[in-house]
């Protein structure tokens, strides 16, 4: 990370942060920055809107006995570099999950994603079925509305982040007690969404250029559900997990089981759209079982 920017606020323990950089010619690329943790065969996890590595924060000390962890920020989040005019479409923020795993060269990779992070797990790995064992998709984020459904107020500001002329200004603008009732929507257990991470998240709104990258990746959920076209495609095993209270219907549910029939399915009773904040022990026992 430059020097003149921020800096996490949490650590991990157990975890170091390291950076890759742009490759020769690819002007529209930016370091990506990404945490590792633990021993084992690799694994790597992709966050949610709106969020970063730290996401995993309670996540990555369950698993990192039996894998070796790799928790990205996704291009232009967290403390991934943020480059002007780049897209954040669909394909472009698969192409940083795709640099991730061949720059490190890992092979034989458990792709792990909740929300748009699980959206991309699968479309990674229907690009590079060679190099990945596993996926296990976390509520998906490839229906109309996403994190609009969670809430009033959710509609009414991503409305506004939408919105012709305002929108870029409204995305600017993050208050503490608005950013916590919409993230808590997708929380049954609104305790699940500590103070220090929000924080640390907020202070990663206030990289310059964040609220551009912020509006681009609402923007970009027409692309996320069209990604669900490349499901089929996906040759390594997939393990569904929902949460019964997640923003997704059970006619989206029935949906990706359809277009993926031999996925496993879990439902996480109790639980809404972020398992990794609200139960991560229920999808680091899954994990652990099959290490």
């Amino acid at each position: 990370m430059p020097s003149n920017e921020s800096r996490p606020t949490i650590h991990i323990p157990g975890t170091t942060s390291h950076t890759i950089a742009p490759r020769a010619g690819h002007r529209s690329e930016g370091t990506l920055r990404y945490l590792k943790a633990g021993t084992g065969a690799p694994l790597v996890l992709l966050h949610t809107v709106r969020t970063q590595a730290e996401h995993f924060r309670a996540l990555i000390p369950l698993i990192s006995d039996r894998y070796t962890v790799y928790a990205l920020d996704l291009p232009g989040m967290g403390y991934s570099e943020i480059v002007p005019g780049a897209s954040y479409d669909e394909p472009a923020m698969r192409a940083g999950v795709k640099r991730l795993l061949t720059e490190l060269d890992l092979h034989d990779v458990t792709l792990v994603g909740e929300s748009m992070g699980a959206v991309l797990a699968l479309t990674a790995a229907a690009d590079l079925p060679e190099r990945v064992r596993r996926i296990v998709a976390v509520n998906l984020y490839d229906f109309p509305g996403g994190i609009a459904r969670s809430s009033l107020l959710a509609r009414v500001v991503v409305g506004g982040v939408l919105t012709p002329g305002v929108g870029p200004v409204v995305a600017g603008v993050e208050p503490k007690p608005v950013v916590r009732r919409i993230l808590q929507g997708g929380l049954v257990d609104k305790t699940a969404l500590r103070e220090d991470y929000l924080d640390e998240l907020l202070q990663v709104g206030g990289r310059p250029g964040y609220s551009t990258v912020a509006r681009a990746v609402y923007q970009s959920m027409p692309s996320l559900i069209a990604a669900r076209s490349r499901y089929p495609e996906v040759k390594a095993p997939v393990h569904l997990v929902y949460g019964e209270k997640d923003w997704s219907r059970p006619s989206d549910r029935q949906a990706n089981k359809n277009l993926l029939p031999a996925a496993d399915f879990t439902q996480v009773p109790g639980a809404g759209h972020f398992i990794a904040l609200e139960r991560p022990d229920v999808l680091a026992d899954l994990l652990n079982a099959v290490a």
